[in-house]
């Protein structure tokens, strides 16, 4: 690595002591679910946006960092080895790059600083009942009515749609020809009349998903993106960059905290179970898998920086950095042993005075571990990443 590479990562690293705080860094070390929930999320925004690091990838006309992907990279991994809660990804990360290669001159001047700020908090409109990651065969209805649309159906699986006040969302405008072809990428308040969001309640007892109910709601035709019917290739151009994420610097970060953990706990014979052969094997096959996931996401990073997308590599990324993160959740239910099983919602709230059963892994061992078998199926199932895979680089 570079010195200038070196010195970056230290100022990173000095920055992130001085302004993550302990409330923050307590929030991301209880949070089991998906995303931590929007008033955290918001607190880490805000301080990022005031040093100017909200959104490392976007490029610098736009409010980017204009920092090297090799930079990107770097902070990425001093974040996670830190401790600091992830950023709600729906605006910054998703539908932001869609908005700058979509949307029109108004749609960029409108949305992006709003994403920037926090001010819009996004949730995505894709899966419904009978269409999940098979996603061409959606069925929300938009029909076309002057300058608005009407929708009637729903979504499924809508993470933080209880939160958001803007959506991205896919619709049916058309049932002619093939069903990628009659799709339309649009925007759209969440307080528009019409719209109902009820709450999922995971097997976690999170809250993060719910299901949207649409009742002849009128959308502007100005929120959509790219042409009537084109949605398709806007989906798909999002979803490069929904599964394209950097896993290697958070599955180090987990794999670290399960690892001292495994120092920390007896093995009832007089020494700690980091020292058990079972123990010490899994955890040196997953450091080397996570090491392997590394060496992958520089290939990744080094085809972006080309201006190159990331196509079917974000597949292969997808598939096992979610598995890999599986893996290690199923390890640190092993290690909390019988206190796995006790129920802890109170005690795993920021700012909670409540004592916790056992030890500290067993306070989020199964929560993440429930939530983390939903990681494998959101964003298109690996399932159907292994085809992406099979078609695109083998040609099956």
């Amino acid at each position: 690595m570079s010195g200038s590479l070196e010195a970056f990562r230290g100022e990173v690293r000095d920055w992130l002591a001085a302004n993550l705080t302990n409330e923050l860094r307590e929030v991301s070390a209880k949070s089991t679910s998906v995303f931590v929930d929007k008033q955290h999320t918001l607190k880490w925004q805000a301080i990022l946006h005031k040093r100017g690091w909200v959104a490392p990838t976007w490029p610098a006309q736009y409010g980017g960092t204009g920092w090297s992907e090799a930079e990107r990279h770097v902070f990425s991994s001093e974040c996670a080895l830190a401790g600091a809660p992830p950023l709600a990804p729906m605006g910054l990360r998703m539908v932001a790059p869609v908005i700058m290669q979509y949307g029109s001159p108004e749609q960029k001047a409108w949305y992006l600083p709003r994403i920037l700020s926090g001010e819009d908090y996004w949730c995505q409109g894709y899966s419904e009942p009978g269409s999940g990651s098979d996603l061409a065969s959606l069925s929300l209805k938009a029909e076309r009515d002057g300058d608005h649309y009407i929708l009637n159906g729903s979504k499924i699986w809508t993470t933080h749609a209880h939160f958001a006040n803007k959506m991205f969302c896919l619709v049916r405008t058309s049932r002619e020809g093939r069903p990628q072809q009659g799709i339309t990428f649009l925007l759209l308040d969440m307080d528009l009349p019409g719209i109902t969001v009820r709450p999922i309640h995971s097997i976690a007892d999170d809250h993060d998903f719910n299901q949207v109910f649409f009742e002849d709601v009128r959308v502007p035709v100005s929120g959509r993106l790219g042409e009537e019917d084109q949605g398709w290739g806007v989906a798909k151009y999002l979803l490069e960059f929904e599964r394209a994420v950097a896993h290697s610097a958070g599955l180090k970060a987990a794999l670290s905290v399960v690892i001292a953990h495994a120092g920390a706990l007896a093995d009832g014979e007089g020494g700690a179970e980091i020292n058990a052969p079972a123990i010490r094997r899994k955890i040196s096959i997953l450091a080397a898998q996570i090491t392997a996931i590394e060496a992958s996401e520089d290939v990744v990073m080094a085809q972006v920086a080309r201006g190159l997308n990331p196509g079917p590599a974000a597949s292969m990324l997808k598939i096992q950095g979610t598995e890999t993160a599986q893996k290690v959740q199923e390890l640190a239910v092993e290690l909390a042993g019988d206190y796995a099983a006790v129920s802890q919602i109170a005690a795993r709230q920021p700012g909670s005075n409540e004592t916790p059963v056992g030890s500290d892994i067993a306070l989020t061992a199964v929560p993440r571990y429930f939530n983390g078998r939903a990681a494998s199926i959101y964003g298109g199932s690996n399932e159907i990443q292994r085809g992406i895979i099979s078609k695109l680089v083998l040609g099956l």
